[in-house]
Parts: C-alpha cells; structure tokens; sequence
C-alpha cells in the first residue's frame, strides 16, 4: 500500500479536493492511464514537500466533474486529459472542446486502449504482426 495514496470515489471527488484546498495543500498534476474498462486518475497534490495523491477508478463512459473551480490551474491537464482519452469533463472553467493538442481530424482519444465509440482494440493494432 502507498501511504500517501487516497482511493475516492468519483462521488467523493470535489469533497476530497476541497478538503486538500482548505488544508492548503497546492495542485501539482493529474495523471490518467487506460485499464482497458476503466481509467486510473491521480490527482497528485503537494503541501511543504509532501506529496498526497487521490486515487480515482473511472468506468468508461462515466462523466468526470472538473476540480478547476478549486484549483484553476487543472484546466491545462483536464483539457489534455479530454483530448487525450477521450473522456467527458464537465464543469470546466476554460473548455477547449476536444482542441486543446489536437487539431480537426485528429483521431478522438488516441491514448486509449480502445477507439473510443468503435469497441477497436487500438492496442493490437499498433502491436500487430511483426511488433513482437
């Protein structure tokens, strides 16, 4: 178990990033990783050299609530994170609407494991024959 890792879920996130806020904890980052059926969030937080993390379980096709009206600065990675993955946040201060990496025609969440609204399998795609 990582000691400085919080498992929330997605009911309890604005709650627990106001409490971070409150105890004057600053945002540092969000990282996302695709599971496959679901995405691994971190929002990663920092107070006097200290380093806290809550950890989010997100299902695909869940709508994710933006933190950038407790921490401005979220917009930048919750609009790479939308563009990059594909995933739904609402609530954002400042929205780039799917264009704040990448421009028309670019391929919808390209980070993902699977196309998002195909069902593809991306992975084995890039992996295929003679990627061994």
């Amino acid at each position: 178990m990582i000691e400085n890792l919080t498992e929330i879920q997605l009911d309890s996130l604005m709650g627990a990033v106001a409490i971070k806020r409150a105890a004057g904890y600053r945002f540092v980052t969000m990282t996302c990783s695709d599971l496959g059926d679901s995405y691994d969030l971190f929002y990663h937080f920092d107070k006097e050299l200290n380093l806290e993390n809550l950890r989010l379980k997100l299902p695909k096709g869940a709508t994710l609530p933006s933190i950038s009206s407790e921490y401005f600065a979220a917009v930048l990675v919750e609009n790479e994170i939308k563009d990059l993955f594909g995933i739904e946040i609402t609530g954002l201060l400042l929205d780039y609407q799917g264009h704040f990496i990448l421009a028309d025609g670019a391929p919808k969440g390209p980070f993902n494991r699977v196309e998002v609204g195909t069902g593809v399998d991306t992975k084995a795609q890039k992996e295929g024959p003679g990627h061994e």
